[in-house]
């Protein structure tokens, strides 16, 4: 695990928060695999920083869910079961629909703008099968309405969540063929959040989340 200077040097980033971020973009980009043993020395050495700030890392990952301490085994990174999944997408749900909501009544001509060019990217992507690309551009569509409304108490929460969307749908998709009808488009939603109509925005995002939460409840059923 090579960090380079440049991931490493945000402006005004505490040594923990930078170690943080960079264990967690590798637990959500499976470059550390679920089930791995994590060792708190090794980790302090390769990212080229202090052992206090990587144990304060560790802490919030732990809290976060994305990895697990077993006693006196050590740490590991969580593995993800079909119980997890299914909480993953009623917290989604109970949050995402409250973002489309208000997002619905505060957007903007030049935002919309904006989000037509990101659910146009997750449709090229979902129909070309390229699910690294599709899940980027999905993520993409869901963080900018979280970011539209402004309320940063709502954006931490959906920014957690949509990163374990992220690591778990890498992870179905790392050993499965892409299947469209798993790649859902964004259409209606936009058309939804277009029309400024708050009420149907919140029932798209619904059905978007509900639609996808089912297609995998159904594959892990088959």
């Amino acid at each position: 695990m090579n960090v380079s200077l440049q991931e490493k040097q945000v402006a005004g980033q505490r040594d923990s928060d930078t170690a943080y971020n960079l264990l967690r973009e590798r637990i959500v980009d499976l470059t550390i695999a679920p089930g791995a043993f994590l060792n708190e020395l090794t980790l302090a050495n390769e990212l080229e920083l202090g052992r206090t700030p990587v144990r304060e890392a560790l802490a919030r990952l732990v809290t976060d869910r994305f990895i697990t301490v077993l006693p006196r085994r050590g740490v590991i990174v969580t593995s993800i079961s079909f119980d997890d999944i299914v909480a993953m997408f009623e917290a989604r749900e109970t949050i995402e629909c409250g973002v489309a909501y208000i997002a619905a009544s505060r957007v903007t001509a030049e935002t919309l703008v904006e989000l037509r060019l990101l659910v146009t990217a997750a449709d090229e992507a979902r129909l070309t099968g390229d699910t690294e690309q599709f899940l980027r551009a999905d993520c993409a569509v869901h963080r900018f309405l979280v970011h539209l409304i402004k309320n940063p108490i709502l954006q931490e929460a959906a920014e957690l969540l949509l990163a374990h969307n992220l690591r778990f749908w890498r992870l179905y998709w790392r050993d499965r063929p892409a299947r469209l009808e798993a790649m859902l488009s964004h259409a209606p939603l936009f058309a939804a959040i277009e029309s400024q109509d708050s009420r149907k925005a919140e029932e798209a995002m619904r059905s978007h989340l509900r639609s996808s939460g089912q297609l995998v409840q159904l594959m892990f059923t088959r």
